[in-house]
């Protein structure tokens, strides 16, 4: 570090101070050179902080100042990718950590990043290295797969780089789950417990909306003897869908929740596939003026055509229930809930854990899951196409 004077005419006399914080390194006075200089021969964490060169006669001070240091500047997380978060299993989840290095030239390479992972509330960090091959250049996005996530929980991430001289500084990120919507469908789940509801919409065409809700947050004015006490796990703090059916509803009034478009990807190249599907989700219907809870599939292309898949009417009690449809697109399709409002405010109806996964229903679950809970569950073969074709044909001509 070198630390040049502009002398003055008539020339004074000058002095100077090195220093380290409050700690002083060296102090001279200026003779014939112009300059003063301190090295730091061997860069350690003693070593780091700001060092300040103070000029002084007898006017006063003038200093000049160097920051030194070893570490490396703190990553940054990338927040731009679509949807970061997919499916691996049914209560488990993996995301894809992505970030860049603020100015990694500007310190010894990294050679490896220190990562920290905590359970939203939690205390207890986990850690792991993630090692670093070659150099990193500037706007480099890095990549790395976080995996056995529990679902729908939230986790506090801390990404800290590593040099030879040691850590550098750290940042910290929040990762929260929310279902995937794949390119191709092979497994789907939602607990409606992101913020974009796992882009399920509102429906424009009907009398009122579905509401996302959870026992702690709702309000302490709800119509009692009717609706959850808890989400589909018996969590307080869990999110669910459900049709609030208290004034100025009217009796009749549907309200209708749409699910994303799911498109899946056909086998025959020279034809329609009949992959089946499992459809699954829970259900609370408690109160003596519940209505009904609808489900329709929509295929591509069908904006008015709606096929009814399931059907539940009446007080099935302070429980959640299971549904199981096998369902068989042959194209991309969307899944409608559809309540109605029964006759009083006592009617809310919610829903949770909204699964389709690649593959038939487990017969047992088709059997037994509707009857005991009372719905009429209608296993449907969508195989439209013979279909029509059919009705054309017995169509009468003129």
């Amino acid at each position: 570090m070198s630390c040049r004077v502009l002398r003055a005419y008539p020339i004074r006399v000058l002095t100077y101070e090195w220093r380290l914080g409050n700690k002083l390194l060296r102090t001279g006075q200026f003779d014939s050179q112009e300059y003063t200089e301190y090295p730091v021969k061997s860069l350690s964490n003693e070593n780091y902080g700001v060092y300040n060169c103070s000029i002084i006669n007898e006017a006063g001070a003038g200093r000049c100042s160097f920051l030194v240091t070893g570490k490396a500047y703190a990553p940054e997380f990338y927040y731009d990718t679509y949807n970061p978060v997919w499916q691996n299993r049914h209560r488990v989840y993996s995301y894809s950590l992505q970030w860049t290095q603020m100015n990694p030239d500007a310190v010894d390479r990294i050679v490896a990043y220190r990562l920290g992972i905590r359970q939203a509330g939690q205390q207890r960090w986990w850690e792991q290295e993630i090692k670093i091959n070659g150099n990193i250049q500037k706007g480099e996005l890095i990549t790395y797969n976080l995996t056995e996530l529990i679902k729908p929980e939230a986790y506090e991430v801390r990404l800290t780089p590593l040099t030879k001289f040691g850590e550098g500084d750290s940042t910290i990120r929040v990762i929260k789950y929310s279902a995937p919507v794949n390119p191709h469908l092979r497994e789907f789940h939602c607990g409606f417990e992101d913020g974009n509801i796992c882009l399920f919409t509102q429906d424009d065409t009907d009398n009122f909306d579905w509401t996302k809700q959870s026992t702690a947050t709702r309000n302490t004015k709800y119509t009692p003897n009717t609706g959850p006490n808890a989400d589909r796990s018996g969590s307080k703090e869990g999110f669910y869908m459900y049709i609030e059916t208290s004034r100025p509803r009217l009796e009749g009034e549907k309200a209708r929740l749409l699910s994303p478009v799911f498109s899946i990807a056909p086998k025959n190249p020279y034809g329609p596939t009949n992959t089946a599907y499992c459809f699954s989700f829970f259900y609370h219907m408690y109160g003596q003026h519940i209505g009904v809870l609808n489900v329709y599939l929509r295929l591509k292309g069908q904006t008015t055509i709606e096929n009814p898949l399931w059907s539940s009417s009446g007080n099935k009690g302070q429980r959640w229930n299971e549904a199981h449809v096998n369902i068989y697109p042959i194209t991309s399709f969307q899944l409608i809930f559809e309540g109605i409002r029964g006759p009083g405010i006592e009617g809310d109806i919610a829903i949770d854990d909204v699964s389709i996964a690649e593959g038939e229903c487990a017969k047992q679950d088709l059997t037994t899951k509707n009857s005991v809970d009372g719905a009429v569950g209608i296993l449907v073969h969508i195989w439209l196409f013979p279909v029509i074709v059919l009705i054309s044909i017995l169509s009468p001509r003129r």
